[in-house]
């Protein structure tokens, strides 16, 4: 066995974000690449296959899911972590269905993503938790409006419109931290 340092993909159109959990990476011994979208990713996959890809579900080109299936078939072992902040389970199964391993709602740390890995790759210490957990209201709220506000393309006046809300409302619950799941 070799003493290599394990490769991983990072896929995120946030800058800031990706050079965060970059350095996070890193820190804990893994060499790191980085893509802004999902043709910058595919085109390093040209040159490396990486043992790990963690991407972006929703970025300004392309989906993150239309990173899943060309990836595989260029890196077979390739393991994907898809994260977003806007989940949702329909989203999650067909993530997963497409070959990621798994699915994590934003924000998130390098620490919850390399658990991601460990729970697919079955080195969990803890039994994992049986059935799914649902979210609470407030994330579930929050969560949804969220996803309006990115349809309505971050006009505010247009997502409270679809939302019901007064505008001032709408900002308040925007200007919020998201509640813990």
């Amino acid at each position: 066995m070799t003493d290599r340092l394990q490769k991983i993909l990072l896929i995120d159109d946030e800058e800031f974000f990706r050079e965060r959990l970059a350095r996070a990476f890193a820190d804990r011994g893994f060499e790191v690449m980085e893509a802004a979208g999902v043709d910058q990713g595919l085109a390093l996959l040209e040159t490396v296959c990486p043992d790990m890809a963690v991407v972006d579900l929703r970025m300004p080109e392309k989906s993150g899911m239309e990173f899943i299936e060309p990836a595989l078939k260029k890196c077979f072992d390739l393991r994907i972590v898809i994260l977003t902040g806007y989940g949702s389970i329909a989203t999650a199964i067909q993530a997963v269905t497409m070959g990621a391993v798994n699915y994590l709602p934003k924000p998130v740390d390098a620490d919850e993503i390399l658990a991601a890995f460990a729970q697919e790759a079955g080195e969990m210490e803890e039994e994992p938790e049986v059935g799914h957990v649902a979210p609470s209201l407030a994330r579930a709220e929050w969560e949804h409006i969220n996803r309006v506000l990115t349809d309505c393309g971050g006009n505010i006046s247009e997502a409270a419109r679809r939302l019901g809300l007064h505008r001032r409302t709408l900002q308040r619950k925007l200007h919020s931290f998201p509640p813990k799941k």
